[in-house]
Parts: structure tokens; C-alpha cells; sequence
């Protein structure tokens, strides 16, 4: 027979149970959502401000939980362009680099964060570079000097591209004390703490400061200007 001080002990187990099971749940589901803009000279309209990255990191009271991936990502190369412009990837992982144009690219990097150079490859061919470090690469065709495009190496699962509008939103991030970074190519990064509850954090608004740029050509993969800024040569 189940004594009366048994049943109260069991509906008190049980409660605790679902609880702490709904607020798992409701951990797993929290989204991170907000908008960024990007502060101009005056006169300047913002166009791209949909190539902005924004991701968490975890600080140290924070458990080290989250989503897996990011692992691979893919830049291809169209019409002389890189698309996308912008892509991101977890510490580690690689990105692929196919060329889809009717000539051929030479995909390199200077970064003091790990230099590579993919060599002279005609279409249909793909090859790849894996990101040792985090930070921010910046990626160049020796053939075509117009040719730009940036890695976001980040060592964390809750990053996220801003969209064409601003807006911005990363999911299945637990309850925690985080530092939300944003980054575009234009400004200085940007970096607020933030505390995330089970059910997520709304109305985060950001503002990146892009009055101080100033636009430079980059150098070739042997560090000297382009011969021609013609893109004919294949």
C-alpha cells in the first residue's frame, strides 16, 4: 500500500522532474535576436550591412553546451565574385573553394593567422583550406585583384550572418552569460555582455562604426600590387 507521505514524496519528485525537464527544453530552444546598424559618414547609405557576423562566446560560468557543425562551408567562386562574401566556420573546420567560372582563380590568404595559397585551378575543380585558428581571414584571387572575401573562424556553435535588413537571430543557445560579438569588415568589432535566459533574449540592438573607414587595394600573394587590375587574363 502506498502511504499518503509516499504519494506526496513521489508528486514532489515528479513536479521537480517535469520542471527541470521543461527547462531544459526551454534552454535548448532560446534564440538570441536583434538588428545591427552600421553608422555612416554622412551622406553614405549602408549596403552591406548584411555581411556582418554576429556569434556568442561563453564565458566561464557558462557550460560549455551547444549545437555540433559548422565543421565545412563552401565560398564559390561566380562571375569573378566570391559568394558568399562573407562565411563563417567553427576553429578547425574548412572551407571548400569550387570554381565555377569558365577560367581559372588562385585562392590565397597573408593572414598572420594562417597563410595558404590554393595555386592555379581551372573550373569544375575545388580545393580547400582548414582554419587552425580564430579570427577573421581575409581571401584573394592572384588573378583577379577585385576578387575579396572573408572567414570568420569562430570556436563557438551560436554564430549567425546578419540579414540584408539588419536583423539578425541565433538559435538553441543555453541560458548563460555570454559576450555577443559583431563583426564587419568596415568597422571595429563590436562587444556586449549579455545574459540569456531560458527563454531567450530579444531586442539586443547593436551599432558598428564604419565613419573611419577608408577603402585600400590589397597586395598579391607575394606581397607586391597587382600588375593590372584587368580580369581577362583567363
Amino acid at each position: 500500500m502506498v502511504t499518503r507521505a509516499l504519494r506526496l514524496w513521489l508528486g514532489v519528485v515528479l513536479t521537480f522532474g517535469f520542471t527541470l525537464a521543461a527547462a531544459n527544453d526551454a534552454s535548448a530552444q532560446g534564440a538570441v535576436r536583434g538588428s545591427l546598424a552600421l553608422l555612416e559618414r554622412a551622406g553614405a547609405a549602408s549596403r552591406d550591412v548584411g555581411s556582418a557576423v554576429v556569434y556568442l562566446e561563453a564565458t566561464p560560468h557558462t557550460a560549455p553546451q551547444g549545437r555540433d557543425g559548422l565543421a565545412t562551408a563552401s565560398i564559390d567562386m561566380k562571375r569573378r565574385e566570391f559568394e558568399p562574401h562573407v562565411q563563417f566556420v567553427r576553429v578547425g573546420g574548412t572551407v571548400g573553394f569550387p570554381n565555377s567560372d569558365p577560367f581559372s582563380h588562385n585562392v590565397f590568404s597573408n593572414s598572420a593567422l594562417g597563410a595558404f595559397d590554393l595555386g592555379l585551378y581551372r573550373s569544375g575543380v575545388t580545393r580547400s583550406f582548414t582554419f587552425p585558428r580564430a579570427g577573421v581571414y581575409a581571401i584573394y584571387c592572384n588573378i583577379h585583384a577585385r576578387m575579396v572575401s572573408f572567414v570568420v573562424a569562430v570556436s563557438t556553435p551560436w554564430v549567425a550572418t546578419a540579414k540584408d535588413d539588419g536583423q539578425f537571430s541565433i538559435t538553441a543557445v543555453p541560458a548563460g552569460t555570454y559576450k555577443l560579438h559583431a563583426w564587419h569588415e568596415r568597422t571595429p568589432e563590436v562587444v556586449r555582455e549579455i545574459v540569456v535566459t531560458a527563454a531567450g533574449l530579444s531586442g539586443v540592438a547593436l551599432t558598428l562604426d564604419a565613419r573611419g573607414y577608408v577603402a585600400k587595394p590589397h597586395l598579391n600573394k607575394f606581397g607586391a600590387p597587382y600588375a593590372s587590375t584587368r580580369a581577362d587574363r583567363y
